[in-house]
């Protein structure tokens, strides 16, 4: 991925260089459209990646929250999206340089508005996500907007060792729906 030019906030940069980067192994779950690759990550706009800037594998440590990701923006469409189908993956995820920001308080300091977590207001969190990405962490260990779960977000060209992918299953959006979810 090219560089992306971006000036990095020097306040964010020392925040971030003080954290001690973690090792993990862990299960993580993803939800994908039916046909596309599990392992392929993200370049678009998100709440941890600015378009183009870098390819991140958005995931979560727990399946619900996983679903709740994805659950949500079908949510947001006029009418829930019948003809669209999704896979849930469970993947082995291993990363050596993982940059644990999970608490609310956390993310506050680093000047992300806590009360705006779960808007579309993306830029503090890009910045920080793309200042992890210049300090070389290989992910990112965040909470999520959607779930009361811990998600992962992984920094592709930077992880050593490609998730493995262990098991899919179909997503049966009504069940979920018919959970009380949206």
């Amino acid at each position: 991925m090219p560089a992306s030019g971006r000036v990095h906030d020097r306040a964010v940069l020392d925040a971030l260089e003080s954290f001690q980067p973690e090792q993990l192994e862990q299960i993580a779950w993803r939800v994908a459209r039916k046909g596309r690759d599990p392992l392929r990550g993200a370049i678009a706009n998100g709440r941890w990646n600015a378009i183009g800037e870098m390819e991140v594998l958005y995931t979560s440590f727990e399946r619900d929250g996983a679903l709740a990701e994805v659950g949500y923006r079908l949510s947001l469409e006029p009418v829930w999206p019948s003809k669209i189908e999704h896979q849930i993956h469970q993947l082995s995820i291993r990363a050596d340089r993982a940059l644990r920001i999970d608490e609310l308080a956390q993310l506050e300091k680093l000047g992300v508005d806590v009360a705006k977590y779960q808007s579309f207001d993306y830029a503090a969190t890009q910045a920080i996500a793309a200042a992890a990405h210049f300090l070389q962490f290989d992910a990112l260990i965040v909470p999520s907007a959607r779930h009361a779960a811990t998600n992962l977000v992984l920094f592709l060209e930077h992880v050593q060792t490609p998730p493995e992918l262990k098991s899919s299953e179909a997503v049966d959006w009504s069940k979920w729906r018919g959970r009380g979810r949206r």
